[in-house]
């Protein structure tokens, strides 16, 4: 990530197709055409395992697992796996929000209608496909597809409520268990690999239009985890496998009272004693999967805030080591590079910063932080930002731009467009100019903000555990002159490769379009990048972009 690049955050699930949820399939390639075309190099992800209990991609029952509602039934019907007849007809429009529920009950019958079509159709080599990626990922997938059998056996994904033996993995009870649910385990085994052969697809695809994948790991797993009931002994359980203590956040931006997350902290005591092998498979898939990976709430590497397991709010938290420099290390050496991002939001610390200068991992900054903190204070420009950092208009968790401006009061309203030097309408085109101008090497935008939607596209409201992670793009609303403003403004702060610039460029239009965005970029900073004369004259040098783009 040491090139000047851009970017776009948007979760697969919130693409837009004739069905419940967005997928990997043809609408996921029309989102990388449209990155394509936009001149962009990163497309970022939320975390992609399969989300349980509120559908948060951050509890998620497994953190190797794919969600199998991602994997497109029209990919299945290609491979000949499904009838097109047995897959049904596309919902009218299409869900103007993600419906997990429904997204659920189709994707089951579609796999396993697939499945039960590849036991009895498919040729020896698809067979033996399975067979090897079964074997290369038995570390995790042998645990993740026995225990959603039994979860669904059960009718719970609460392991501690199973019977006494599966609940404590005797050896005996879990190889009777293997026997019983065979056919269950293969099925489960099916999807994962089918997730994994779509996935490839999409990457190679990405690749062949020069866009990377930013992916997203969170720091925890859930307590109804495959992880978890597999390996007990690296987190910290009672005797009845329940957690002793939860994760959590103590009062900040996003909550006044903090946030109990109610996930199991880990006993790094016990990863180290096992040469950190856990965490090592689990970075190895997530870097086989993503060219580059978001580590989420970094600071807890350094150290967790712990919360009673009972407790209601984070307001009597207590702060206990994390892995720290030893995990990095044991990691680096295994894996060698360290492709990763740090999220180090909010309150940190010296120790957060040595980490991450130690192991080159960069950070994160984002524009609305950093406007709030300016408000009657010198601004921070965006030549001040670190050339290691990846720089966010928002993020998942914050409001969209333009719902976080249109709440902000009227004085700091004006104040704000005085600084950008635009009228009320422009203040959200500028504030993503803002980002791409930045010194930080990579700059991310996340879509709602290139669309300039307001707070009923938010993703995620922090400490609500209802109502999130449903916002969907509507039809036809990433347009090609969206594609053409974002590429123009793209190559205006030196963010589009070389290679990008001559994908997505007509020869003769390729020379007076990098003509006119070098004039442009002189414009603005001369201007300092803050005379209102020079905004003015960059608006007139994008106009003059985006005709010569279209001749």
């Amino acid at each position: 990530m040491d090139q000047r690049t851009s970017g776009v955050l948007l979760h697969p699930t919130s693409l837009f197709n004739r069905y419940p949820i967005g997928d990997l399939g043809p609408a996921a390639t029309a989102f990388a055409d449209f990155l394509g075309k936009s001149g962009q190099s990163w497309w970022q992800m939320l975390p992609i395992g399969p989300a349980e209990g509120e559908n948060s991609p951050y509890q998620s029952l497994s953190a190797f697992a794919g969600n199998p509602i991602l994997v497109s039934h029209e990919r299945l019907v290609e491979q000949g796996l499904l009838d097109l007849r047995e897959a049904g007809l596309p919902c009218p429009g299409g869900a103007e929000k993600a419906d997990y529920p429904a997204a659920a009950r189709l994707k089951l019958l579609w796999l396993k209608k697939a499945f039960e079509h590849f036991k009895k159709n498919n040729r020896a080599g698809s067979r033996s496909g399975l067979d090897a990626f079964a074997s290369a990922e038995a570390f995790w997938l042998d645990d993740y597809s026995l225990f959603s059998a039994i979860r669904e056996k059960e009718g719970t994904a609460d392991w501690t409520r199973w019977n006494r033996e599966l609940r404590t993995r005797q050896p005996d009870a879990v190889v009777r268990a293997q026997k019983y649910f065979s056919d269950e385990i293969r099925y489960h085994q099916f999807v994962q690999w089918q997730f994994s052969v779509q996935w490839k697809e999409l990457r190679a695809y990405c690749a062949s239009k020069g866009i990377r994948l930013i992916g997203d790991i969170p720091l925890f797993v859930s307590h109804q985890s495959a992880d978890v009931w597999a390996h007990p002994g690296l987190f910290k359980l009672d005797a009845a496998g329940k957690p002793v203590v939860v994760a959590g956040v103590p009062p900040d931006y996003f909550s006044k009272t903090g946030q109990v997350w109610g996930v199991p902290v880990y006993r790094w005591e016990a990863h180290q004693e096992q040469n950190y092998n856990w965490w090592i498979q689990r970075l190895r898939t997530a870097f086989s999967r993503f060219d580059v990976n978001r580590l989420d709430h970094f600071i807890g590497f350094v150290r967790t805030y712990e919360v009673s397991s009972q407790a209601g709010t984070a307001m009597n938290g207590q702060y206990q080591p994390g892995g720290g420099a030893p995990f990095f290390e044991a990691v680096h050496k295994d894996l060698g590079v360290l492709p990763l991002i740090a999220d180090n939001l909010g309150a940190t610390t010296p120790e957060v910063a040595a980490l991450m200068e130690q192991f080159r991992i960069p950070g994160t900054r984002v524009l609305q932080f950093e406007f709030d903190s300016a408000f009657g204070h010198a601004p921070v420009l965006p030549e001040q930002h670190q050339a290691g950092s990846v720089i966010y208009t928002g993020t998942h968790d914050n409001d969209t731009t333009a719902g976080w401006y249109s709440k902000l009061p009227a004085m700091q309203r004006e104040a704000l467009q005085r600084q950008l030097g635009v009228n009320d309408h422009e203040v959200i085109r500028a504030i993503i100019r803002e980002a791409l101008a930045s010194q930080a090497g990579t700059a991310i935008i996340p879509a709602q903000d290139l669309l300039e939607l307001g707070s009923e596209a938010r993703m995620n409201f922090p400490g609500i555990a209802k109502g999130n992670w449903e916002w969907r793009l509507k039809e036809g609303a990433l347009t090609p002159e969206l594609a053409h403003r974002l590429r123009n403004a793209t190559i205006t702060y030196g963010r589009m490769e070389s290679g990008n610039l001559l994908r997505t460029s007509r020869p003769r239009e390729a020379a007076p379009t990098a003509q006119i965005a070098e004039r442009a970029y002189e414009l603005y900073e001369r201007g300092g990048r803050r005379s209102g004369q020079a905004v003015q004259d960059w608006l007139r040098a994008e106009q003059e972009i985006e005709t010569a783009a279209k001749q």
